[in-house]
Formats: C-alpha cells, sequence, structure tokens
C-alpha cells in the first residue's frame, strides 16, 4: 500500500534546480520534492506521496494522523522498520548492540 503521510519539514535546499526537503515522519526520515509546494518552510507539515509533498497541514492534524499510522502499524507497513533498515546498511552490530 502507498499512503500519503505526514511529515514535518527538517531542512530544505536546491538540487539540481529542484527544491528538496528532509522530512521526519514520526522518526523516519525522508527527502521529498517540493516542487508542488515551493513554499513550504523548516517547521511546516505536508502531506506526503510517493516522494512529493502535496498539501500543507497544520501540526495538530499531521500529529493526530502520524499517531493513528503508528496504532494501526501503517508506518512500519509504509516505511519498514527503521532498525532493520539499519542493519541492513551495514550497522548490524550496533543495531543488536542498540535493541539490548
Amino acid at each position: 500500500m502507498c499512503l500519503a503521510v505526514p511529515g514535518r519539514v527538517l531542512g530544505v535546499e536546491e538540487r539540481d534546480g529542484t527544491r528538496m526537503a528532509t522530512v521526519d515522519f514520526g522518526g523516519v526520515v525522508k527527502e521529498v520534492c517540493l516542487e508542488y509546494l515551493p513554499d513550504l518552510r523548516v517547521g511546516e507539515y505536508a502531506i506526503v506521496h510517493v516522494g512529493f509533498a502535496l498539501q500543507r497541514l497544520d501540526e495538530e492534524s499531521a500529529r493526530r494522523t502520524l499517531e493513528l499510522f503508528e496504532d494501526l502499524g501503517m508506518l512500519q507497513e509504509e516505511f519498514g522498520d527503521p532498525w532493520e533498515q539499519a542493519a541492513q546498511a551495514g550497522g548490524d552490530e550496533l543495531v543488536r548492540e542498540a535493541r539490548r
């Protein structure tokens, strides 16, 4: 399933003529294209789908939605287990140690 997930903008930069943002989705951080919301700023929230910020969202709505998605296990389904991803990226030993 591919969800439209709310996220908080942590940083904004231009890469090769494209406005990009680092976005936090309840602990999972991803790169997102801002071409549809070029005036989105650090600290603001947006609904993101398939790597594109599509609509600005207020903080309370974003938090409630993220909590609901997390309770339903939908964030893990969408983004995977961040510990498992770190292990696959080469940090197996560190991940095992952190989980203890």
